[in-house]
């Protein structure tokens, strides 16, 4: 979009390095002549609808918000008051994005600064447009109190006195109804693309479960000759020459995992040995994040055990119990984990484990229902394997390498586009708000009534909390 844009007929440097060049009928002023702090708070409880801000979708219901960030507080009574048309900034995040307009009537967490125009001179659209600009969050650091940089604490008198690049009102409306409708169209585009990795996803997980369940025989792309009853809920009839194994007679040992005591420090100074826990598992095949390294000496002295793979490790305590992994080299893990050495090679050890994944939510609803889930090792050490002969075994999972091999590749070239467009769009905010390219004439053009976007779908959070992708950085209550 912005190669058809022009820039502006005339510049001025305005002396500020992350700014720039800008039009010269722009005034620079103060963040604190255009925007005061409400300060009002919720003390009488006049509203209960409680807001949240995620980056990417702004100020939403806290309803909205699923499984990420902190909690909200059960006291909302010091929580910040909020009306449609605030700007709402996360004091401790904004550095990275935790920015947002307010539709909303509601309150939000005392780390948030709500901010309200001062006169009807600005468009609140613009100064929200404003501050989704990259290059003015950065420049915030200088201002942070704290040691990491994303979770600075920018206090509100510094705030306040940033310069803020400011068109007359009718251009605002303008820079704001084209930014309206680019965005429009990039979230269209990028929700396009999320669909496409749902379809693909669920397309490569029917292709697993069909092969490792023996639905269909890989080699003829048909249905077996015959089959029987496994007598397993989750898996249903499968071919009749497959035979069914308990997992601990697959594998020739289990072990759980244990946590060097911290306090020593040679048992963590130049380790060399991938120490893992329940945050280390993805939806790959392979385990491969480590939390830390541990050194021999915490295996010689026996305060951890020593993994030889190939390994399937089970998260049989906290909130991810269940989920399963593969480990293909020497390692240790966390007391939350259980590994089952085999005794085959890694071929059919990637069969096991896929088709134990089909298990893992039946596995998590055998829990206890203690504060914290805790799978029965009787249970979890017999779990049903079927298996087929060896070099049926071998087929298949050559063929499911190859088939979701070519699917990866489609789903991270969609994630790739997303990437872009994000980035594009990131630029494109940049050079708009900043008077680079001169969109007046072209928005001049623009329906007056932008259509409202549903948002993008966005990654979830993990156990910890901590941000993971395009979504809210953790709120402080």
């Amino acid at each position: 979009m912005t190669q058809y844009l022009p820039p502006y007929p005339a510049y001025k440097d305005t002396g500020i390095p992350w700014l720039g060049r800008i039009p010269t009928h722009w005034e620079v002023v103060r963040l604190g002549a255009v925007l005061a702090e409400r300060g009002e708070t919720n003390t009488e409880l006049q509203t209960t609808n409680v807001l949240s801000v995620l980056r990417n979708r702004g100020v939403i219901p806290y309803s909205e918000k699923g499984n990420i960030g902190n909690k909200k507080s059960e006291d909302i009574s010091r929580y910040k008051v909020v009306h449609p048309d605030d700007i709402v900034v996360n004091s401790m995040n904004v550095i990275i994005g935790s920015v947002g307009l307010s539709r909303y009537h509601g309150c939000l967490s005392p780390v948030y600064y709500v901010l309200t125009r001062r006169n009807d001179r600005y468009d609140p659209r613009y100064l929200n447009a404003y501050f989704q600009n990259k290059a003015f969050q950065h420049s915030l650091v200088r201002l942070g109190n704290g040691i990491l940089a994303h979770r600075m604490r920018i206090p509100m008198e510094k705030l306040k006195a940033e310069p803020f690049p400011l068109p007359p009102l009718a251009e605002q409306r303008l820079i704001a109804r084209y930014l309206d409708w680019a965005d429009g169209r990039i979230r269209r585009l990028i929700r396009a693309r999320q669909r496409q990795i749902k379809l693909l996803e669920e397309y490569k997980q029917a292709l697993i479960h069909q092969a490792v369940t023996g639905q269909v025989d890989v080699r003829t792309g048909k249905p077996y000759p015959a089959y029987k009853d496994s007598g397993v809920d989750w898996l249903g009839k499968v071919p009749a020459h497959w035979e069914v194994r308990p997992l601990k007679r697959v594998a020739k040992c289990y072990q759980n995992g244990s946590t060097p005591p911290t306090s020593v420090e040679y048992y963590y100074k130049k380790g060399e040995i991938p120490w893992y826990g329940p945050a280390s598992f993805t939806d790959r095949d392979y385990v491969s994040d480590p939390i830390r390294f541990i050194s021999k000496k915490a295996i010689e002295e026996g305060v951890s055990k020593l993994i030889h793979a190939p390994a399937l490790l089970v998260v049989v305590i906290g909130a991810t119990a269940g989920r399963m992994t593969l480990m293909r080299e020497e390692g240790s893990t966390n007391q939350q984990i259980t590994a089952f050495e085999f005794k085959c090679d890694w071929r059919k050890s990637l069969f096991i484990l896929r088709q134990l994944r089909l298990c893992e939510s039946w596995l998590r609803n055998t829990a206890s229902t203690a504060t914290i889930p805790i799978l029965d090792t009787n249970i979890v050490t017999n779990l049903p394997c079927v298996l087929p002969p060896d070099d049926e075994i071998f087929d298949i999972v050559k063929y499911l390498d190859t088939q979701t091999a070519r699917i990866d590749a489609a789903i991270a070239s969609s994630r790739r586009s997303i990437d872009l467009l994000r980035e594009y769009r990131t630029r494109l905010i940049a050079d708009v708000v900043t008077g680079k390219v001169d969109v007046r004439e072209v928005a001049a053009r623009l329906p007056e009534e932008v259509e409202e976007m549903a948002p993008e779908e966005t990654e979830e959070a993990g156990e910890e909390g901590i941000d993971v992708g395009d979504e809210e950085i953790c709120e402080e209550n």
